[in-house]
């Protein structure tokens, strides 16, 4: 059985949005804070031999940087990763290795949870990781905390998602004031 993680950076506030468009004006704000201590963080959280679940969206932001990054770690990681893409358009994927989800993207994600092979990472993509958190799908819970205040921008988790309960595991800093908080997924949030 393979774990799911969901890695994602965020502001203080919670913002997850990176790229300029639709109103928001803050794209590239994580760039700052990027340092090889905080890259090697990442590469341990993650791991280096890992498949990645996307949605469309992610995957066309990616597949237009990843592929002409150069020879380094991240880049080589991600470019070999095989890519799980939540799209309605699988004829048009090209950054490979590629699996489209399908209609019941919840579905296949439970079955491919259940397979042999590498953890599954999630970056960005909201839509396939609201579907996770509903289904209790998540492992891990890795949140790349940056030390800035943006205000606006899509958010983590929407005011619509439903009340979970994650359980701390760890956490470590960067020099560049990045903090990465591990949390192990519990699923629904018990009152009381």
């Amino acid at each position: 059985m393979r774990k799911i993680k969901i890695m994602e950076h965020v502001s203080l506030d919670g913002v997850m949005q990176h790229e300029n468009g639709e109103g928001f004006e803050h794209g590239g704000w994580t760039t700052p804070y990027r340092s090889a201590e905080g890259l090697a963080a990442v590469l341990e959280a993650q791991g280096t031999n890992i498949d990645l679940l996307l949605g469309r969206k992610t995957y066309d932001s990616w597949a237009a940087f990843w592929p002409k990054a150069g020879d380094n770690p991240m880049a080589n990681t991600l470019n070999t990763a095989t890519k799980y893409v939540a799209t309605h358009r699988p004829d048009s994927l090209e950054w490979g290795p590629y699996n489209d989800l399908g209609n019941d993207i919840a579905a296949t994600m439970r079955e491919l949870k259940f397979t042999d092979g590498p953890d599954l990472i999630v970056y960005g993509s909201s839509t396939v990781i609201a579907i996770l958190l509903e289904e209790g799908l998540v492992d891990e819970v890795i949140l790349m905390v940056y030390p800035v205040l943006l205000g606006q921008g899509k958010r983590f988790f929407s005011d619509t998602a439903n009340a979970r309960e994650l359980a701390f595991v760890s956490t470590k800093a960067t020099p560049t004031g990045v903090v990465l908080n591990t949390y192990r997924y519990v699923g629904t949030l018990q009152k009381g």
